[in-house]
């Protein structure tokens, strides 16, 4: 496999983490000199690219790439990648090319359960941005016979990002709004369900990558405490509560997300199938 990876963030990461071993070459696109430097220390090519160009470095690595990861987030021009390279990606024709999305292109349902079926209706314009940038990318998997597969992940944690981390940096808030639930999904089964993929007969797909059960948040800072041995920190009621604009919007989109698909085509076994679990190794094994 040789893989290319557009914007190697915190899931990018772990999973190129975990295929490395089985990669003829990696290479990755980063926005600064500094990191860099860092991704070459690791055996990674760095290539430069802050997607507002194209880069003549990225049309040169994508001739060679086998497997192709996005993990760089769309803007008002729409998405940086096919802006600029749609041309040189279908020129390459890779066996695989994988796009991270987000859950919240389903936008609210009241609680309800969604799967990959389910309309979207996204509420958020970040939301509105990525269900264009997941349309522009099925239509580019249909002009040019690429396998493109979008995978949706829910809220994102694992070691360094967590709610351990919460406590230690004296953020962890006991909001309350009945009835409000969120899926999760640990970046360790990020990785495992894009490895699953890889090794799969490819084909253009949307999955959704999130654990087995939706839970209210507080129930998560609740149990971290208690791994602690802490006091949680006290109720605060979200209609009350001083909160970010973007923050308060997260509360806005309450929905039950199923990952049926993922295990039943993939066949994926999700390591953390529930916070308690993750929260369980995470405190064993170390957060940060």
């Amino acid at each position: 496999m040789r893989l290319f990876v557009f914007g190697l963030g915190y899931s990018a990461d772990a999973f190129v983490r975990r295929v490395s071993s089985r990669c003829e070459t990696i290479t990755a696109t980063t926005r600064s000199e500094e990191k860099a430097a860092r991704l070459a220390e690791r055996g990674i090519v760095p290539v430069l690219f802050d997607g507002t160009a194209p880069s003549e470095a990225v049309r040169e690595a994508l001739a060679d790439a086998t497997h192709v990861l996005v993990s760089i987030a769309p803007g008002e021009a729409g998405d940086p990648v096919l802006a600029h390279h749609a041309a040189d990606l279908a020129a390459a024709r890779p066996n695989w090319v994988g796009y991270l999305s987000t859950v919240g292109v389903y936008g609210n349902h009241d609680g309800g359960w969604v799967d990959e079926e389910t309309p979207c209706r996204p509420v958020s314009r970040r939301s509105r941005q990525r269900v264009e940038a997941e349309e522009a990318w099925l239509a580019f998997a249909a002009e040019h016979d690429v396998p493109v597969q979008i995978f949706r992940l829910s809220g994102i944690y694992g070691p360094g990002r967590n709610a351990f981390m919460n406590f230690e940096k004296g953020t962890a808030r006991r909001l309350i709004k009945p009835g409000q639930v969120f899926n999760r999904i640990h970046v360790e089964d990020i990785a495992g369900a894009l490895e699953a993929a890889v090794h799969a007969t490819p084909a253009t797909r949307i999955f959704n990558v999130t654990d087995d059960e939706p839970a209210p948040p507080q129930d998560v800072i609740t149990y971290a405490a208690k791994l602690l041995g802490v006091a949680p920190p006290p109720e605060q009621d979200f209609e009350t509560a001083d909160l970010s604009p973007m923050a308060r919007s997260f509360y806005g989109e309450n929905k039950r997300v199923s990952n049926e698909r993922v295990k039943r085509e993939l066949g994926y076994t999700f390591r953390y199938p529930d916070y308690r679990t993750a929260l369980d190794a995470l405190h064993r094994d170390g957060w940060r």
